[in-house]
């Protein structure tokens, strides 16, 4: 069967490390039939134009600060039956858009979403989900790692996130893309309940994974610590009065002060910030939510489809394979310099690192395009097993090989 033709778009702001970073693991997927479209600030532009993916992707200047005018300049040059969407602070696994995009093999469905693995590599950030008109989150239940359409109920979306979502480009454009009235924040929730009012039909792709790590940005620093949360005060008040006219907003506002404090409090407490800045970021929340009150919203025109050529995006060298390597964490300099050889080489690195100790796993995608995995012998890697396993070198190498194998393209050598 050919493979579906997907436009992957990456928006990026003030984060050009972290781009080159997505796109190398872009660069890497086993999907072969994919463009690369970056709207990008006017600094990682220039960048872009220096580095290795010139002239190989589209490459869309864009300095506003609105993540859903951003996604649609991108979507206006996707040539792709199916465009694809990633933060520029997340790294998919090699077979990502191989399983995201078969989910279109079905004509009926129109949106996939895949699960989202955290700071760890290891952990799910987000799995499935349904929203309502209100933004209220449920968790769904998937029972195995099958792709199935989901119906969440009357009054429920299927919940994409936007750092892994695909959707039926013709139908995104139908719907005119993402509503820049939700510069940040609801943005994926808007488009998924006006998907839902038309009927479309939601697939959760649970292979289809990639790892968040939640770089900083003018929103947030490093640490998470918020700058300002304006925009989610704005963009609560803006769902409610587009999705729930009828409803009281005063409980829900309510709520979303109540959690923002919190959150705010849990940072402090953390040492991260001062009690006169949780007094700051709260009044810059209910400058949003007046701000909201009064943003228009809607009315959104058809984008039409792309006059440009789809630009297959084509690796350099062809990659030949996927390759583990295994050792001793004093093995780590001379293993991560072969690792990076055997990448430069045109091979999917997954290189595993243990220390005899109990210390918990963490995966890392390297700049120089390895997937690294480093903990103890004896330690846990998913933070549901036992703190302490007893186990031979071999054995965890091929226990951590098989949990990774089905998203990494791996085996055993």
């Amino acid at each position: 069967m050919t493979a579906t033709p997907v436009s992957v778009i990456v928006v990026s702001r003030g984060r050009p490390d972290a781009l080159m970073r997505c796109l190398t693991g872009i660069g890497q997927l086993d999907h072969p039939m994919f463009e690369i479209v970056v709207v990008v600030d006017t600094q990682s532009h220039v960048r872009l134009d220096q580095s290795r993916f010139a002239g190989r992707i589209k490459a869309i200047a864009f300095d506003e600060a609105n993540i859903s005018a951003a996604r649609n300049r991108g979507l206006a040059a996707a040539a792709g039956e199916a465009v694809a969407f990633i933060d520029d602070d997340a790294v998919p696994e090699p077979s990502w858009l191989r399983h995201l995009a078969a989910a279109f093999e079905d004509p009926q469905v129109d949106a996939a979403g895949g699960y989202v693995r955290g700071r760890n590599g290891i952990s799910f950030q987000h799995r499935a989900r349904s929203v309502d008109a209100l933004g209220d989150h449920a968790d769904l239940e998937i029972p195995d790692d099958a792709p199935r359409v989901v119906n969440p109920g009357p009054g429920r979306a299927v919940k994409t996130e936007g750092t892994n979502c695909a959707f039926r480009g013709e139908v995104l454009a139908d719907l005119g893309g993402f509503d820049p009235a939700f510069a940040f924040y609801l943005d994926e929730t808007d488009l998924n309940l006006r998907l839902a009012a038309q009927g479309c039909r939601t697939a959760i792709v649970p292979l289809a994974q990639v790892h968040h790590g939640f770089a900083a940005s003018e929103r947030r620093r490093a640490d998470r610590m918020p700058r300002s949360v304006f925009d989610i005060g704005a963009s609560q008040a803006v769902l409610l009065r587009k999705h729930a006219p009828e409803s009281d907003p005063k409980p829900v506002l309510a709520r979303l002060r109540a959690e923002q404090k919190a959150r705010l409090l849990r940072h402090m407490v953390a040492g991260r910030c001062e009690p006169r800045d949780v007094g700051r970021l709260m009044r810059t929340l209910e400058a949003g939510i007046a701000e909201g009150a009064v943003r228009g919203f809607g009315g959104l025109a058809s984008i039409g489809r792309p006059t440009g050529a789809f630009l297959r995006f084509m690796p350099d060298p062809p990659f030949r394979g996927s390759r583990m390597l295994a050792g001793r964490a004093w093995q780590a300099r001379r293993l991560r310099a072969e690792a990076a050889r055997q990448v430069a080489l045109g091979e999917r690195i997954s290189l595993f690192l243990f220390s005899p100790t109990a210390l918990y796993h963490r995966v890392t995608f390297t700049a120089s395009g390895v997937w690294e995995q480093r903990g103890g012998l004896w330690g846990r890697s998913e933070r549901r097993e036992a703190i302490f396993s007893a186990s031979g070198f071999a054995a965890r190498v091929r226990r951590e090989v098989e949990r990774v194998g089905r998203v990494r393209n791996l085996e055993m050598n």
